[in-house]
């Protein structure tokens, strides 16, 4: 029986198979006002139509000046409510679960007017300088995780996962190489750590589902975060309640490393067996038996599948009939299933 097509469960909520659709920016808000589009419907419900287990949507604004873009989808206000409430009832209807990446660009902003990071260093020259987050500003950061969270929940979302990864905001704390703070917020890794985690007991205050956190296992560089560093901080996170670490890596700084299928796939099974605690493998997974390997080897509890579902929504299909397994299909496409 094919592993990467056996149900998970994961506090309380039962994934029917192991692949999940990797949060993908799609900068597609009409009116850059953050706002779920007809692209977006079309988009997240054609892959739950596709039979992809978990969709999780791609980064969502806490802040206005979170967005990576001002095409950027947002949930600073309770005026988004309504429109992810929408798309999440057409993801259950077709029968997938859909979770949402709570996001921050951090220094990596390009909206209009200031951006703020843990130290005023521009990402590259490339970037803006940005301004320096003082105590305030980090505890109204906090609360706008914490506030998004409590929207996701009125929404109806499955699944939370907080953007740890990728050169944001939250990963510009955690790393040496962005954060060269001295105060409670910097220096050391467990203040480097604090903005995370009292950000995870904002958010756990006010939901009780699953919660994911993307991080970047290692900055490729050799002043930066290795993944000794993240089986560390998984260890924390999990006695914090996260339930499962999305391990993908780089980007808080510019840098060269190899890339080729399955890169990634290491810092998801080092997290797994170090730090006791389930893990999402991401980047470049593009064959059924590929996923299936790293699922059925125990790598992994998770396949994030990125690009290739973008180029196939109904990749769960083929994989199935690569793998032997039985999925139901939507008994629309009966005939042609």
């Amino acid at each position: 029986m094919s592993k990467l097509f056996s149900s998970y469960e994961i506090r309380g909520v039962t994934l029917k198979n192991r692949i999940v659709m990797s949060p993908m920016c799609m900068y597609s808000s009409e009116d850059r006002d953050g706002k779920v589009t007809d692209w977006h419907k079309t988009h997240y419900t054609s892959r739950a139509v596709g039979q992809v287990g978990l969709l999780i949507l791609e980064a969502t604004a806490v802040l206005p000046e979170g967005r990576i873009s001002d095409r950027d989808l947002g949930i600073w206000s309770d005026e988004h409510v309504a429109g992810l409430t929408e798309l999440v009832d057409m993801v259950h209807k077709q029968g997938s679960h859909i979770g949402i990446q709570l996001a921050h660009a951090g220094r990596k902003s390009e909206v209009e007017g200031a951006i703020y990071a843990p130290s005023a260093l521009p990402f590259s020259e490339k970037y803006r300088t940005p301004e320096t987050l003082n105590a305030e500003g980090i505890k109204q950061t906090i609360n706008a995780f914490r506030d998004a969270a409590r929207r996701a929940k009125e929404a109806g979302f499955d699944v939370i996962e907080l953007h740890g990864a990728h050169g944001y905001l939250i990963n510009e704390f955690l790393s040496p190489l962005s954060n060269k703070r001295q105060d409670a917020y910097g220096g050391s890794a467990d203040n480097r750590y604090r903005f995370l985690e009292e950000t995870i007991d904002e958010v756990r205050g006010v939901w009780d589902g699953p919660l994911f956190v993307r991080i970047s296992a290692s900055d490729y560089h050799p002043e930066g975060l290795a993944i000794h560093d993240y089986i560390d901080y998984a260890a924390r996170m999990k006695k914090q309640g996260v339930d499962l670490i999305d391990c993908s890596s780089a980007a808080v700084v510019p840098a060269v490393f190899d890339i080729f299928p399955g890169y990634q796939v290491p810092f998801a099974d080092a997290i797994r067996r170090e730090a006791d605690i389930a893990t999402g493998a991401v980047g470049l997974i593009t064959s059924s038996a590929q996923a299936e390997e790293i699922v059925a080897n125990g790598r992994a509890d998770l396949v994030f599948l990125g690009r290739v579902l973008l180029s196939n929504p109904y990749w769960p299909r083929t994989a199935a009939k690569e793998l032997n397994a039985q999925i139901e299909a939507p008994k629309q496409y009966g005939r042609g299933w």
